[in-house]
């Protein structure tokens, strides 16, 4: 018997899916509040929006979400090399 799969997983977990719900799980941490999830039945993607709320991760959302990532692992490894400066001058 084969087996079809689409792009969001397979028709049996996708119909599982509309009939329970989804089943997220953090696939990637973007910032404390701002996380990227991932159905581990059917492989849908979302993400936090600015309430708080899951929406889908469009390509648009990836990119921002890389963008603020990225400028929030250099404000944490700034604020980081500050406290070892104090650090070392007291």
């Amino acid at each position: 018997m084969s087996q079809t799969i689409t792009p969001t997983g397979s028709k049996i977990t996708g119909l599982f899916c509309s009939l329970f719900g989804h089943h997220f799980v953090v696939s990637k941490k973007v910032t404390h509040h701002i996380k990227e999830y991932k159905c581990i039945h059917c492989q849908t993607q979302v993400t936090t929006d600015e309430r708080g709320k899951l929406t889908a991760l469009t390509d648009k959302l990836k990119e921002i979400n890389k963008t603020l990532e990225e400028m929030y692992q250099k404000r944490n490894r700034r604020a980081s090399r500050k406290r070892i400066e104090r650090k070392r001058v007291a």
